[in-house]
């Protein structure tokens, strides 16, 4: 019987050879494979970029007056309470659930109240998991916004 001798040289070939495998099979399965979609988490990623600054200043305007909605998840979903003393009836903007594990569960809910300065994202609504909400409303001729991030 003879003995296969495999000299140093080849065995080095052969482990480069290997790992190339090894690497091109991770890169081929992140492209072909649906689970691991890697897509930006906007549409317009690069203009929401360019409006930073002014959302930030809008940020903290909204601190600064006292303005900012506390925001609570219940069992019975995501409640939004507005401050106190404002007139509900003439609030109006948009809250804007967002899934940073997956983009096609997001929403938007526009401000709609009457008597009462809350609103409620039922939990039907809502996946167990972490969610980003943003409140962007106005109220007379001042704008606010709120960002807060959650798990639910």
């Amino acid at each position: 019987m003879k003995r296969i001798k495999i000299h140093w040289g080849t065995a080095i070939v052969l482990a480069f050879m290997g790992f190339i495998a090894f690497i091109l099979s991770f890169v081929i399965r992140m492209n072909t494979q649906k689970k691991y979609d890697h897509e930006l988490v906007t549409e317009a990623y690069y203009a929401k970029e360019l409006s930073f600054q002014r959302d930030m200043d809008r940020e903290k305007f909204t601190v600064d007056t006292g303005m900012e909605p506390r925001i609570e998840a219940t069992k019975g979903g995501i409640f939004i309470y507005f401050p106190e003393g404002i007139d509900p009836a003439k609030v109006s903007g948009k809250i804007g659930l967002y899934r940073p594990s997956d983009r096609t569960m997001d929403f938007e809910v526009p401000v709609q109240m009457t008597t009462s300065p809350v609103v409620l994202i039922p939990s039907e609504a809502l996946l167990p998991g972490r969610w980003n909400v943003e409140v962007d409303w106005q109220y007379g001729d001042d704008t606010y916004l709120s960002h807060r991030k959650l798990v639910y």
